[in-house]
């Protein structure tokens, strides 16, 4: 059974402030649990309808109904498990091979999949913009898969970075160098716009290389691409040059 001050405290995890006051997070679902214990994250406790993750010791976790498990979750609809993990400290960003950056992206599911793809692509570090949506939102953790725990993630002034970075800076533009004929480099910072105004004009002055992916529809009204499914094909390209 699950208190009320328990559902208080998970309940509230679902807001940033709270999360950053009680440093810590919830993730949801057997697949993201596993990856997460398996991960340096520490597990503040688990809360399961079924009587598994025999790994976890007896006094971390607690057998629920389903409908206490409704009251917890952060889903519409509920998962089978939810789990409290510790928030670890960021470590610090390393200027070398290819770096991901961030400028205000707000959408927590593109997010998600962002870091989800870094870790599928090698890209050990990822840089956020102030203004783009916490790592630690439970949208953002479910649709990592657990790929949170693989990725260096910080958040920081982006201008200042990018100002200060010795490698060169690229941007994705909607005119600009066709990212399927560049000749491209194994090391380099690769900034990915918001979704709704692209990369920032602050931003935009310090680019160095200026990318795109061109339009092959007859028509080439498709206004832009999700911003995931952008740096999918970016970093697909970068990792096949080099």
């Amino acid at each position: 059974m699950v208190s009320k001050n328990q559902i208080k405290l998970i309940t509230s995890l679902q807001q940033k402030k709270y999360r950053q006051a009680e440093d810590l997070f919830l993730a949801e679902g057997v697949k993201v649990v596993q990856e997460l214990l398996q991960s340096n994250f520490e597990l503040l406790h688990l809360y399961s309808i079924q009587s598994d993750f025999e790994e976890v010791a007896e006094s971390k976790k607690t057998l629920i109904s389903e409908g206490d498990l409704k009251k917890i979750s952060a889903l519409n609809t509920a998962n089978s498990c939810l789990a409290l993990f510790k928030i670890p400290k960021a470590r610090e960003t390393k200027q070398t091979g290819l770096i991901l950056a961030l400028d205000d992206i707000r959408d927590p599911g593109n997010l998600g999949t962002i870091i989800r793809l870094c870790d599928w692509f090698g890209i050990e570090q990822l840089v956020c913009s102030t203004t783009t949506v916490d790592l630690y939102n439970p949208k953002v953790v479910q649709a990592s898969m657990g790929s949170i725990s693989r990725v260096n993630v910080n958040y920081l002034d982006l201008n200042s970075f990018l100002k200060n970075s010795s490698i060169p800076v690229f941007g994705t533009f909607m005119v600009g160098k066709n990212i399927y004929t560049e000749n491209l480099p194994q090391e380099g910072i690769i900034v990915m716009g918001n979704e709704a105004n692209g990369i920032s004009e602050s931003i935009e002055q310090i680019i160095s290389e200026r990318l795109t992916i061109p339009r092959f529809g007859k028509l080439k009204q498709t206004e832009s691409l999700n911003v995931a499914t952008a740096t999918a094909i970016i970093l697909s390209e970068f990792r096949r040059n080099s």
